[in-house]
């Protein structure tokens, strides 16, 4: 009898974990143009909010508290279940969890404020395989995207996560729509690590990695980190524009900015539309699929 092959990167048992690490941004093109700073971010079980909600009295679900995550923030950003949210987008693509665990790692509310330019779910089945990823993106103008990304044959390895998608939504005022990120990721297991390249059609125009410590969320760890950086949503949004003034000054301008797409784009590359057309992948409304 052939024994199971255990899963490739089994997810942290944790209810709640941090996520202690750096990111990091480098432009190639048409100026060149890198930074990079230290940040801390969640990865929450979405089946076990009730639990996570009682690892520290620092942090809440659902309710203020100095970190906290909010259901509302993410996916139709109504407070309905996350859970149910991701396996609704996924049942488009046929694929059924059979009670897997749903993760998602996002920066957490600080101080009742909050910004995630990028937030990420894994969705895992029963046995702990990783079925799918789904990537919520957001820009400055309140729009959001998410890209979902089941794992198809030879996309994981014991090297990672490698998946490609065209490039839907307005994000950078700097870049447009004639791109292709690159996503390769090691799924969360004691840490993490992801990079995101777009390229254009003469290669690489921008790379954005962030890579940390995955850990179980403490009191302690929580102070540790709030130390560390203490007005991370500031931080971050602060941080945004203030690396785009410095990109103005070298020479980049403005983009116009597209109408946003659908909420939500399933396949890596453009598709042919039941109606005979061409689409850059296969868009649908967040309002349909998650009713």
């Amino acid at each position: 009898m052939t024994a199971l092959r255990a899963p490739l990167f089994p997810p942290p048992d944790e209810p709640v974990s941090l996520v202690v690490g750096r990111v990091m941004h480098a432009r190639m093109k048409p100026v060149a143009h890198r930074f990079a700073y230290d940040v801390f971010a969640l990865l929450v079980d979405l089946d076990r909010l009730d639990e996570a909600s009682r690892r520290s009295r620092l942090f809440g679900v659902n309710a203020a508290a100095p970190v906290s995550f909010h259901e509302r923030d993410h996916g139709p950003c109504d407070g309905t279940s996350l859970r149910r949210y991701v396996e609704r987008i996924l049942e488009p693509e046929g694929i059924d969890l059979e009670g897997g665990r749903v993760l998602l790692q996002c920066y957490p509310r600080v101080l009742g404020t909050v910004f995630n330019p990028l937030s990420v779910y894994f969705a895992y089945r029963r046995g702990g395989e990783l079925a799918a990823v789904v990537y919520e993106v957001r820009n400055t103008f309140g729009q959001r995207h998410s890209y979902v990304a089941p794992v198809r044959e030879g996309e994981l390895s014991a090297a990672g996560l490698r998946q490609e998608r065209d490039k839907l939504f307005y994000v950078s005022p700097f870049n447009g729509l004639e791109m292709r990120y690159h996503f390769r990721l090691r799924p969360p297991t004691g840490d993490f690590a992801m990079r995101i390249l777009e390229t254009d059609g003469e290669g690489p125009l921008l790379a954005a990695t962030f890579s940390g410590i995955v850990k179980p969320l403490t009191t302690r760890g929580l102070v540790s980190a709030l130390v560390d950086v203490p007005l991370l949503t500031l931080k971050v949004i602060a941080g945004i524009h203030w690396e785009a003034l410095k990109l103005w000054i070298k020479g980049m301008r403005l983009v116009d900015r597209p109408p946003a797409p659908p909420a939500l784009s399933y396949g890596p590359a453009a598709r042919t539309s039941p109606s005979g057309g061409t689409v850059s992948s296969v868009s649908v409304d967040a309002g349909r699929t998650a009713a």
